[in-house]
């Protein structure tokens, strides 16, 4: 228990330097060594879900030893509800990464493997990190084998796309480091102690103009990494000549940094400056909601269009979090989620008729499902979660944008809807042309189903996705203090209200909208202006559903 997060951390980076000494000869002996080791990676994770205690309002299974004392830096690993939930989608999704990956590459696999998996520690490492230097070494450490990853294994255009990525990234990055050095600064001419803790960040009441502007650095960082309009055009060429897994990681865990980086420092360290700026990030998520839709609907490469699609349901959840209340910011976090599992499996999805027929053109496919019916299901069930179904993961986690979004401005919910509502015509398009009607090439004709290997990798997505979709409140619950957490900086008065009764409910909780329990929103009186109940009721508990 003292040091698990190091446990979950190195584990990957302990099976790439197991690779280093294998002979590149031996292929099968380099496929397996890195398949279980990124098993072992996620099936050492899974205890954090169990062992996470929901209640606890504190950081857990804390890591702390002198790393450079002469400048305040720390060894320093945490987790709360938010990263404990990033680091199992990490984790789970490197391991589906490495197992899509058996037959799609056949050269430098000792390369590709030890990239890969160098990969995963550094995004684990980035949500693991409470000090402020280490959190970003593992920043940066993502870019390099990204790169690498894009740059070799890639198609067409990899080269280009490869360097656009680094060159945006690393900007970004290097924006990004002046607004930490800022605070490290500041917080040594308030305190005298030269530190990078996070957590000592959290609590100071910087001045509004120094706010601003490290705000604006941490901005440019995290925009360019989610990525909003108008930093996003690196990510449909980075996601076009990447391969099936570099395309994955980048969906389902790399743009969560930029989300991640915004809830855990921009909005608690800089709180003011936050409030300041929620309409300019609104006008910039609206556009990409509805940018990013439209050139969707236009694409004619099945890979561009899931990347297109990728800029508009970011900029949703960035929606959701600047809506700064509590519904908005649980929703964005658990969409983030949904996104990682829907939008990974779709980049599965398109991998599998890549690695087949070597061509992505949409009008290269039509009637997949008469030759692969188990691929038709999977594709269909991903869809729907991707538009958000109900009783699909996406629905919950849209409906609670939405609702966080209306309570702030209609208009801004109305843009939230039409970005969904674009959302299913581009993907429902997608699968009429590529699912349905006749087999026109005969290339198709003799196209294979699903392997069992395959199969395997859509396994945990589709079950999440049903999961999250009928019983979200394991997940909302984890979150609570989290963005409690969060909204006691950024927005006191919804923090105000929770604490002055507990028998009233000044605004609906996630859990009692995702579960749609109106049976608990009846049992608590509506608050008055006092924030006191306007008639005496029993406060709802947890047993009736409320999961608090």
């Amino acid at each position: 228990m003292n040091h698990f997060l190091s446990i979950i951390l190195f584990t990957p980076l302990a099976g790439a330097l197991v690779l280093l000494f294998v002979s590149k000869q031996n292929e099968n002996l380099i496929r397996w060594i890195a398949n279980v080791a990124a098993f072992i990676g996620f099936a050492v994770s899974i205890p954090l879900w169990f062992w996470y205690n929901p209640q606890n309002p504190d950081f857990q299974f804390v890591e702390r030893a002198p790393w450079i004392p002469s400048i305040g830096a720390e060894y320093f690993l945490a987790v709360d509800g938010f990263s404990t939930l990033l680091i199992l989608l990490t984790t789970m999704m490197g391991f589906i990464a490495v197992l899509s990956s058996w037959t799609a590459i056949t050269e430098r696999l000792k390369e590709y493997y030890i990239f890969l998996l160098v990969l995963q520690t550094g995004m684990l490492g980035a949500f693991m990190s409470l000090d402020f230097l280490l959190f970003f070494l593992f920043w940066e450490v993502m870019l390099v084998p990204m790169y690498f990853l894009i740059g070799i294994w890639g198609t067409d255009r990899r080269l280009y796309s490869a360097i656009k990525f680094f060159l945006y990234t690393l900007v970004g990055s290097v924006i990004m480091l002046l607004g930490i050095l800022a605070l490290y600064f500041h917080y040594h001419s308030v305190s005298g102690v030269y530190s990078f803790d996070i957590t000592e960040f959290h609590k100071l009441n910087l001045p509004f103009d120094l706010q601003w502007w490290i705000f604006l650095a941490f901005f440019f960082g995290f925009a360019i990494k989610v990525p909003m309009f108008p930093f996003h055009t690196w990510l449909p060429d980075a996601h076009t000549d990447a391969p099936t897994a570099g395309s994955v990681v980048l969906a389902a865990v790399l743009l969560k940094m930029g989300t991640y980086g915004f809830i855990r420092f921009s909005l608690p360290i800089l709180p003011e400056a936050s409030r300041h700026f929620v309409p300019m990030m609104v006008v910039l998520s609206i556009i990409g909601i509805v940018y990013g839709a439209l050139v969707a609907l236009a694409q004619k490469d099945w890979k561009r269009l899931v990347a297109y699609s990728s800029v508009s349901h970011m900029a949703l959840v960035v929606l959701g979090m600047f809506a700064l209340n509590p519904v908005g910011i649980t929703g964005s976090i658990l969409q983030q989620l949904n996104h990682g599992i829907s939008t990974g499996a779709l980049f599965l999805l398109v991998g599998v008729v890549y690695e087949r027929r070597h061509t992505r053109e949409i009008a290269e496919y039509s009637g997949l499902s008469k030759v692969m019916p188990v691929y038709a299901a999977v594709f269909l069930l991903m869809t729907l979660s991707s538009i958000g179904l109900p009783a699909l993961n996406g629905f919950i986690g849209e409906l609670l944008i939405l609702q966080g979004v209306f309570v702030e401005s209609k208009v801004w919910a109305a843009f939230a809807a039409s970005g969904i509502v674009l959302g299913a015509a581009y993907m429902l398009y997608l699968y009429q042309r590529t699912m349905f009607g006749k087999i026109e090439n005969p290339k198709n004709e003799q196209l294979l189903d699903l392997s069992p290997r395959e199969f395997a990798t859509f396994v945990p997505l589709i079950i999440l996705a049903v999961w999250i979709g009928l019983y979200p409140a394991p997940f909302l619950r984890r979150l609570d203090t989290s963005v409690q957490r969060v909204i006691a900086r950024v927005s006191p008065e919804y923090s105000n209200q929770r604490t002055a009764s507990a028998d009233c409910d000044p605004t609906p909780t996630p859990e009692l909208v995702a579960s749609n329990a109106s049976s608990q929103f009846l049992a608590a009186a509506p608050c008055g202006p006092d924030g006191k109940p306007l008639t005496p009721s029993p406060a709802p508990t947890a047993s009736q559903g409320v999961g608090r």
